[in-house]
């Protein structure tokens, strides 16, 4: 996990839900280039053409909101997305995030579609240039750790194999 991350914004609103994410359609593969190519497309179509490695998502309120798809976080990551920025996030989608290994920060920014900004995961903080730095929810230890680690699979094997020694 990058940390700062710094990245371009992408500006979502309240209740994206999951079927927007990726669309039920496109749930029969596992191919992760699929779920990039389809990421956002219920609410952009072209979103997966415009997004670039390193950009981030900001959004309102329940943002994941829906069904429990594991498949939406992972979409997200694949296209790009190296975090989400929201006022809050539906529980189910906040822990698949994290067991994927996508970084997520519950905060209330004021910001621009476009803007470049920082998020600082260990300080719990998102910084808009020329606004403000705002003060989020901080990720307790052990979800940063999983993050750090890429992800739960990642983070239970690096265990492993660290009793193992």
């Amino acid at each position: 996990m990058e940390n700062p991350i710094i990245g371009r914004v992408w500006k979502f609103g309240n209740d994206i839900d999951t079927d927007v994410i990726i669309p039920g359609k496109y749930l029969r593969t596992k191919d992760m280039q699929v779920f990039a190519a389809h990421a956002m497309e219920g609410i952009d179509p072209v979103f997966a053409k415009k997004v670039k490695p390193g950009d981030i998502i900001v959004a309102g309120s329940n943002f994941g909101c829906g069904s429990s798809r594991e498949q939406a976080p992972l979409a997200l990551k694949h296209a790009g997305i190296a975090c989400i920025v929201a006022r809050s996030f539906a529980r189910i989608f906040f822990r698949n995030a994290i067991n994927v290994g996508l970084p997520l920060i519950e905060a209330d920014i004021e910001y621009q579609e476009g803007d470049e900004i920082r998020v600082d995961l260990l300080k719990g903080e998102v910084t808009v240039p020329g606004k403000s730095t705002f003060r989020g929810n901080k990720l307790p230890d052990f979800l940063l750790q999983i993050l750090a680690d890429g992800g739960l699979v990642a983070h239970r094997k690096k265990i492993q194999n660290e009793q193992k020694e």
